[in-house]
């Protein structure tokens, strides 16, 4: 029976539960449950949340739709259903009777964006390692039911940026009283593709007394009169089509005996066979046994490694090793997965940081010693508790507790220790009190970071995915907060490396203002020297034509001078500065405050660039706030815009009380460069001016709550591809009549 520490009975019945966050796990089945029990209790009590870009006009409190056509991540039991009845705003559903064709949701679902290849830069810190211990992220981004499959109308977001240090993301969920089986919605694969990390489903069987029905379990493995595994078939067609990377899986239904366990290792094996030749993977949690019984080892042992590893070979990709782990056990299991002829680093060893984030008390040493090898690798447990613990969880509140989690106290990757720990910028809140022998040790600090730029062209607007208006060109045209994943850009891996020989500003992502999307790079406080504020990891070719360009304001009473620097060559060892070489660069201005600042570097060409940054100096000793809108490089000059996509079309509408709520969607550009960056959606006012509605990698989106112009006849709308410079094509049109 699984122990539990927060004044829960495991014997309770599920519906006599109250829902909490869990406080530090002793067992990983009573978290998985309770995750479920609360995200049922939330998809009981909230509104159906809506997508990402919010009305085109401000409007009153969201109505609820006449129908509800929002789409959501897809949830599953295997195959049998609960009895009874579902809770309000679930729908239970079939995984064996799932069909693409039958998908309504389908294209809302999709994820577009290919998954990047990385390498990995030499280390900024002295102490983090390459090819060794690696991070996976069990994250909950919202309710199993409910979760929106486009992002929704509010900034309050688990807007994970810090993909440089994981290595692979659950998209962690599933109850009883929802569904098992979890398919990732489309914009955290997107982001997460783009950024070269992978992002598994979540099959869950839970506990009994947690509502766990060991005929799903059943469901799940049974063969059919072929021999075949239908479900694992399904869940590889789920994968293929959704365009995700495997599945988690996770067995912690008590009661089955040796029987069941080798039908689960064939049908594991089956998974396998049929994912493998596209990519896919699976991580097994160490929970069910070779007993068929579920005992949490807190190792790779003889009970559990069939899961892992067989006679026959491979079996998962990797292994979830539970909370209950010990020093002694992890280091038995890495030399038994040495034995095996497996890499020890495919075993994660649970950090809990659910409840107490940065404070959770975690024997590092066990996993990732600092004075010789890392044992296995780690995987964090619910680490959006820096958004949750949260009481302000504005964009800039949150990003600040993320860079903390991430990076360290120092919020300096190359610096260890908070010896240069920035001011506040005026207004926020407090910077974290340096603590040095607080006993986090932050993924920074232990692991290589990685990076996907190594391609021309390259942008980055330095959006997160989510903020408080929508901003082009400078320009607001959207005062809606939003969050869609999918449009986050590619962002330094490395928050933030910041070289001075005088004081150290502060330097953050800021949401206040912004060149395009919902951010911008915010360099605030008093500098007494140059300041080097490294950027960009990359391995970008420098050709003749190679054009670099910065975007910028000031909001200081003077300008500061401003270059931009190439990396020709890497470090000389984990820790080293960079060696950049400073350009010659010309300044114009660009309208709304912004600037733009453009270097040829030519007399580079046929090198390479391994990094990027920019130097700034301050005349006086003036406070300074300098904003980075927007960084690119691309060989020569642009010479066409992208293709336009085609027949936009509104598939589903309701209207009441003079709005509307639609699905939106068209056929994908298809022009000489290739699959654009994304497309983004406007509406078209009767007065001609253009309001921001929302975008998406896909080619389909929902629209929540359009409201009507005035006396208009018909909602004009428009769809534009947009490029991996952010230059757009032509519009597609369509309207909906009144």
């Amino acid at each position: 029976m699984p122990e539990t520490d927060d004044g829960v009975d495991p014997s309770t019945p599920p519906a006599a539960i109250r829902p909490t966050r869990r406080r530090a796990l002793v067992t990983g089945a009573g978290a998985a449950a309770l995750l479920g029990l609360a995200g049922r209790a939330r998809a009981a009590a909230a509104p159906a949340p809506l997508p990402p870009g919010g009305p085109a006009v401000a409007a009153p409190a969201p109505a609820p739709a006449p129908a509800d056509l929002a789409p959501y991540a897809s949830y599953w039991f295997p195959d049998s259903l609960p009895p009874g009845t579902p809770g309000p705003g679930i729908v239970w559903r079939s995984l064996s009777r799932w069909t693409p064709e039958g998908d309504p949701d389908l294209a809302h679902n999709t994820s577009t964006v290919p998954l990047a290849e990385r390498f990995t830069p030499v280390p900024a810190n002295r102490t983090a390692r390459a090819g060794q211990a690696r991070i996976a992220s069990l994250v909950s981004f919202g309710p199993t039911a409910g979760n929106p499959s486009q992002g929704s109308p509010t900034a309050d977001h688990y807007a994970l940026t810090h993909w440089a240090y994981v290595d692979e993301l659950v998209f962690w969920g599933g109850s009883a009283g929802e569904g098992i089986v979890l398919a990732p919605n489309a914009p955290v694969v997107d982001a997460a593709h783009r950024n070269g990390v992978r992002v598994l489903g979540n099959v869950f069987l839970p506990p009994v007394a947690y509502g766990g029905d060991l005929r799903w379990t059943r469901d799940m493995v049974r063969r059919d009169s072929l021999g075949r595994f239908p479900i694992a078939d399904k869940l590889v067609q789920v994968a293929r089509t959704y365009g995700f990377d495997g599945w988690f899986v996770n067995a912690e239904t008590d009661g089955g005996d040796s029987a069941l366990a080798t039908r689960m290792r064939e049908f594991l094996r089956a998974l396998r066979a049929g994912g493998e030749p596209h990519g896919l993977r699976i991580t097994w949690y160490d929970a069910m046994n070779s007993t068929g019984r579920v005992g949490w080892q807190g190792a790779l042992n003889a009970l559990n490694q069939e899961f892992f590893e067989d006679r026959a070979g491979k079996v998962a990709d990797t292994m979830f090793v539970d909370f209950r782990w010990t020093p002694q056990t992890l280091a038995a299991s890495g030399a038994l997965a040495d034995r095996l002829g497996r890499s020890r680093h495919e075993l994660w060893a649970a950090v809990d940081t659910e409840s107490r984030g940065w404070d959770s008390v975690v024997d590092w040493d066990a996993i990732v010693p600092r004075e010789r090898d890392h044992v296995v690798g780690y995987g964090f447990y619910r680490p959006e508790w820096t958004r949750n613990h949260l009481t302000d969880r504005s964009p800039g509140a949150f990003h600040r507790a993320d860079d903390r989690f991430w990076t360290g106290e120092s919020l300096d990757p190359s610096r260890p220790a908070p010896d240069h720990a920035p001011d506040p910028a005026p207004g926020a809140d407090p910077a974290p009190a340096p603590a040095p022998d607080s006993g986090w040790r932050a993924p920074a600090t232990v692991v290589a970071d990685r990076s996907t730029v190594t391609e021309l062209p390259f942008a980055c607007s330095f959006n997160t995915g989510h903020g408080l208006r929508w901003y082009d060109g400078g320009k607001v045209v959207s005062d809606s907060p939003w969050n869609h994943l999918g449009l986050q850009d590619r962002l330094p891996g490395r928050r933030w490396v910041v070289d001075t020989a005088g004081a150290r500003p502060s330097v953050t992502l800021d949401f206040a203002d912004a060149w395009r999307g919902g951010s911008s790079l915010l360099v605030e406080g008093t500098t007494t020297a140059p300041v080097i504020i490294g950027l960009h990891a990359t391995r970008l070719p420098l050709t003749h034509g190679a054009v670099l360009e910065l975007v910028h304001a000031t909001g200081s009473s003077e300008p500061v001078a401003v270059e931009v620097g190439v990396a020709l060559r890497e470090p000389s060892g984990p820790g080293e500065p960079v060696p950049y070489t400073w350009l010659p660069a010309r300044t114009r201005d660009s309208g709304q405050g912004w600037r733009t600042t453009r270097a040829g570097p030519a007399a580079l060409a046929g090198g390479t660039a391994y990094g990027l940054a920019v130097r700034i100096t301050a005349p006086g000793r003036r406070p300074v706030v300098w904003r980075v809108g927007a960084l690119s490089v691309r060989d020569g000059t642009r010479t066409r815009r992208p293709a336009p996509p085609t027949a936009p079309v509104v598939d589903a509408s309701a209207r009441q009380d003079g709005r509307a709520w639609l699905r939106l969607s068209w056929r994908a550009a298809a022009g000489p460069d290739g699959r654009p960056r994304h497309y983004e959606v406007w509406r078209v006012l009767p007065d001609g001016t253009r309001r921001f509605l929302g975008g998406t990698c896909g080619t389909a989106l929902y629209l929540p709550a359009v409201p009507r112009a005035g006396r208009e006849r018909a909602a004009a709308f428009e769809v534009r591809a947009v490029d991996e410079l952010y230059a757009v094509s032509e519009a597609a049109r369509t309207t909906l009549l009144w």
